[in-house]
Parts: structure tokens; C-alpha cells; sequence
């Protein structure tokens, strides 16, 4: 079943006996799939905790769908972790993040030509056959435009889930960023988007940095989300109607109470959304 229209956190072990005592009113926790690959040991006793209280969402980081293969044996564990909990979503990244027996710790942008369209539809329709599931595919945050791309971004997510049958992850934070950095405009991105195949919405901190030329921001995962970015998600929302909205904080990450006020904040534009549409 889908991720309940309601808010969600990524999870952190650190937080776990915080969650434990307090039992938040949150909807769903997220995690990355690559710590979870291991047989057994701590990480999969606090996972398998958390799924008997919450719905869960496995997000991974390093599928490479972008990349010029899959690494099937990487797909066959993820699989694994999927059978095992059963995740009321699994996502991933529009990256590449391998080469060869290389993998990267990074999620690197692709150009949107024909060609690597087709062969992102392709890794797509692979990793759906071999899951079993829906996919829900992440636009990334971006910093350079390549010379050789012949279509917007936009329409080039939007032609990967209308041919795979995928859904798109929309990442609010990276939006932003990447408009920024392009000096382009998000509400435009936003109108030339399908809000429509949207299963999930990802927000986030970012780190920014001045340059002669002008800002350059990071997706950086590390602090408050900022508030030109709840502007735009309230944007989302009133457009799109409530969606299952997850709050990241992957890095230099803070005390639990810190985390659930930016779940709580997200919380109140969501039922904000609600109202608005019961108005209508």
C-alpha cells in the first residue's frame, strides 16, 4: 500500500530510543537502503521495531540508474531488503553513482539526451521486474547544465514514468537549488512539472555559497529546511494537494526534539493543504 499523506522522518539510530519512549505522531521513517544489506545486528533489530509501529520507506543511493549498467547483484540484495520489510514505498536517485567495479559516494547529474533517456527507462523497467514494485523515481540537485542536453528536465522525468509506469519522488530542496544555481525560475520548473505521478515529496537543508557570479547552493542535508523552501512546498501543495512528505537530515545531524519540530512544521502545511481542499 502507499505511504499515508502524512509526514515522515528519516530515521537515525541515534534517535532510536528517543522514538521508542515518545512513539511520535509521525506517518511513516525512511532509510537509506545500503545500511540495511547486512544479515542481522542492530541495524535490523531497530529497523524491524520500527516497521511493527510506522509505515516504512526504503530509499536507495546506489542503483545508479543513470549510470551504463545496473549492478545486478547490488539489485538482488535490495530485493532481499524489500522481501524482508515490505515497504510501503521504495525510491531511488535520477543519478549515476558507479563505473565499472567503481562506485562513487556521490549522486552525479546525466545529460537528458534521447539516448540516456532510453537507457534510464530501461534500468527502470529492470529494477521494477526485478523488485516486483513500483519505483519512485528522485530528481537531483544539480549544479551544472550539460551542453548536450535536448530536453528539459521536467519533461524528461515525466516521459521516464509515462513509459516505465514509475512515480516520481518530488525533492522540494533540490528544486530549489538547482534553479537557483541555473538562475532559473522554480515556480516555472513547477508548472512544467507532473505534479500528478507524484507518490512522495522530499525536503531538506541546504548550505549556500557566495560566488562573484552569485550564489551556489549545496545539497547538503545538514540543517533547518530553509524557508524559501517551505515557501515552495506550500506552492507544491496547494497545487498538488496533501502527498507523503518526508524531512531529511542526513549530516551533522541534530537532537531528536530539533528533527520532529521540522516534521511538525510540515505537519501543519499539509493539514493547511487538507483544509484548503475540504473548502473547495
Amino acid at each position: 500500500m502507499p505511504l499515508p499523506a502524512t509526514t515522515g522522518l528519516g530515521f537515525k539510530p541515534q534517535h532510536f530510543q528517543d522514538i521508542r519512549a515518545t512513539r511520535p505522531d509521525l506517518g511513516f521513517f525512511e532509510v537509506h537502503a545500503e545500511n540495511y544489506l547486512g544479515a542481522g545486528g542492530a541495524p535490523h533489530a531497530m529497523l524491524t521495531a520500527l516497521r511493527q509501529d510506522y509505515a516504512i520507506s526504503i530509499h536507495g543511493v546506489g542503483l545508479s540508474i543513470g549510470g551504463p549498467q545496473i549492478d545486478l547483484a547490488h539489485l538482488s540484495r535490495i530485493k532481499a531488503l524489500c522481501d524482508r520489510y515490505d515497504p510501503d514505498s521504495f525510491s531511488e536517485h535520477l543519478a549515476w553513482s558507479s563505473h565499472g567495479t567503481e562506485y562513487l559516494n556521490d549522486l552525479l547529474p546525466l545529460p537528458y539526451t534521447p539516448e540516456t533517456l532510453d537507457r534510464v527507462c530501461d534500468h527502470v523497467d529492470r529494477v521494477q521486474e526485478v523488485l516486483g514494485r513500483r519505483l519512485l523515481l528522485e530528481n537531483p540537485s544539480t549544479y551544472v547544465i550539460f551542453a548536450q542536453s535536448e530536453i528539459p528536465e521536467t519533461d524528461f522525468l515525466a516521459q521516464i514514468a509515462r513509459r516505465t509506469g514509475c512515480g516520481l519522488l518530488l525533492d522540494v530542496n533540490n528544486v530549489f537549488v538547482s534553479c537557483v544555481n541555473h538562475r532559473s525560475d522554480p515556480l516555472a520548473w513547477l508548472d512544467a512539472f507532473p505534479l500528478d505521478l507524484v507518490g512522495e515529496i522530499h525536503l531538506g537543508g541546504h548550505d549556500q555559497e557566495d560566488l562573484p557570479s552569485g550564489p551556489l547552493l549545496i545539497d547538503a542535508h545538514g540543517a533547518e529546511v530553509a524557508e524559501p523552501v517551505w515557501a515552495l512546498y506550500a506552492e507544491v501543495l496547494d497545487r498538488a494537494g496533501a502527498l507523503p512528505t518526508l524531512v531529511e537530515w542526513d549530516n551533522d545531524v541534530p537532537e531528536w526534539h530539533v528533527l520532529l519540530a521540522e516534521a511538525q512544521r510540515a505537519a501543519t502545511l499539509l493539514a493547511d493543504a487538507r483544509q484548503h481542499a475540504a473548502a473547495q
